[in-house]
């Protein structure tokens, strides 16, 4: 229902409207049906009523609008309002192997192939898969990523570090979690058919920096061969 102002009563708006029509006699009309009727106080006061049920009809359904956009169990955030910075992060896990399958790989004897060659190439996979594998992750522009993985021959394990760099609105701290992660499962997954007892342990985040918190590193310290990279 909407006021309309007009000089005459032809044509009238739409049934439901209300019209003020300015007469030679002065009188206004209503037409809340198509039809035309006198403009009382009883019919304004009709009018008026039928405006707040309106009114109200319109706030319960911006505020089911609220609720299906702000209010719903996930939602990626919103990052518009950000500006672009230079992001980094770094991350690492490690997998214990145990004493043959890590000399095989020491010798690159492994049946399935070199298992670190193919950890490299996964980490990258993963670092630019990341949005599509973790649902409220912002899909972002790789601008770097690099993968390092170190034997370790005292507890017969690999360790794997992954840093991504990016010039975005957002960090990267995913992506080198999820880099680590394809390259540990892609290692267990060449290294399963000589030995099934494989463990993956200690996924972290070690360094994060950019955006508006700056430089942050896992507060359990970093080896000593990162120490003055970051």
């Amino acid at each position: 229902m909407k006021l309309i102002l007009q000089e005459s009563i032809t044509g009238l708006g739409n049934p439901g409207d209300l019209v003020q029509v300015k007469s030679g006699y002065g009188r206004n009309y209503l037409l809340p049906s198509g039809k035309a009727i006198i403009a009382n106080e009883e019919n304004m006061k009709v009018y008026e009523a039928k405006q707040e049920e309106l009114k109200l009809q319109e706030e319960k359904r911006l505020e089911s609008a609220k609720e299906i956009f702000e209010k719903n169990s996930f939602k990626m955030i919103d990052v518009s309002e950000k500006k672009e910075t230079f992001r980094r992060a770094l991350a690492s896990g490690k997998i214990y192997v145990g004493k043959e399958v890590f000399e095989l790989i020491k010798n690159k004897e492994m049946p399935k192939g070199d298992p670190i060659t193919l950890a490299e190439v996964s980490a990258v996979l993963g670092v630019k898969k990341t949005s599509e594998l973790i649902p409220l992750c912002h899909p972002l522009p790789i601008d770097h990523t690099a993968t390092k993985i170190i034997m370790n021959e005292e507890d017969s394990s690999l360790e794997v570090y992954c840093v991504v760099s990016t010039y975005a609105k957002t960090g990267v701290e995913m992506e080198a979690i999820m880099g680590v992660n394809a390259a540990l499962i892609t290692i267990y997954d060449l290294s399963k058919i000589v030995n099934p007892h494989l463990r993956i342990d200690n996924v972290k985040l070690l360094i994060k920096e950019g955006g508006k918190s700056g430089l942050w590193k896992n507060p359990d310290g970093l080896p000593n061969f990162l120490k003055d990279f970051f």
